[in-house]
């Protein structure tokens, strides 16, 4: 990247905080009479990269979701530096999908609308931010022409387009092949140096491994524990974790 590129960047990548958590207290989540989540309570610190991990149906999605504020709690608070969340908390978080949702624009027009929502659309930030994602050269193509791994690299600058203190992604390399996996991460790496908080939905026990420095683990919208990376692998505190990680199944 070139040095007049990093220096657009500078205007859209938020510089890092004092410690500012995202919290969760008693928080609870239902459908139809069924708890998807049972009375969570979480602090997330304002720096580097916690990853989501439980068995399939555990509630993860949900939780994200309730975090971002895409879901109203059947119960409970989902708290932003100390106060409830409110939209102008929700505009200081993004989130990028499993499955990219683009509009049916080109790769610039997608970046643009992002930066018009904060004020600052330019054709300097725009070509900032593709340069950082490795899709300058495709600015002028329709984005839903792109490869999956180059949609879900837009999904995800235009996510850093909107400047978030947090940025939220749900199972963001599931469906990507180990090339496009290891860019998008690279990408999530430099975005947690860069000061902004990353909560990561995964089922890839290696991907925590190689980006996590925490783990929160959920079992039946219940969370199980919370570790730092080294203990969840090396000394898990359940051992519904431990199962997990041996890939049994867990009940």
């Amino acid at each position: 990247m070139t040095e007049q590129a990093r220096m657009h960047l500078a205007s859209v990548t938020p510089l890092p905080r004092a410690r500012s958590p995202l919290s969760a207290r008693g928080l609870s989540f239902g459908v139809d009479g069924k708890e998807l989540i049972r009375q969570v309570d979480l602090d997330f610190g304002s720096e580097g990269i916690s990853v989501v991990m439980g068995p399939n149906g555990a509630g993860k999605s949900v939780l994200l979701r309730l975090l971002n504020g895409l879901l109203t709690p059947s119960s409970g608070q989902v708290l932003y530096h100390g106060a409830l969340l409110d939209e102008p908390a929700r505009r200081q978080q993004a989130m990028v999908f499993q499955r990219p949702v683009l509009l049916r624009r080109s790769v610039a027009a997608n970046i643009n609308y992002a930066l018009k929502q904060r004020g600052g659309a330019s054709p300097e930030r725009c070509h900032g931010l593709l340069e950082k994602v490795g899709l300058a050269a495709h600015a002028q193509q329709p984005a839903r022409a792109l490869s999956g791994g180059e949609q879900q690299r837009l999904a995800f600058a235009r996510a850093l387009a909107l400047a978030p203190r947090v940025l939220f992604l749900d199972e963001p390399t599931a469906n990507l092949d180990p090339a496009a996996t290891a860019m998008l991460e690279s990408l999530m790496q430099e975005a947690a140096d860069s000061g902004i908080k990353l909560i990561c939905v995964s089922h890839d026990a290696g991907q925590a491994r190689r980006i996590a420095e925490e783990v929160v683990f959920l079992h039946q919208g219940q969370v199980l524990a919370r570790q730092s990376v080294n203990d969840f692998f090396d000394n898990p505190a359940d051992p519904r974790m431990a199962d997990y990680l041996a890939g049994r199944l867990v009940f």
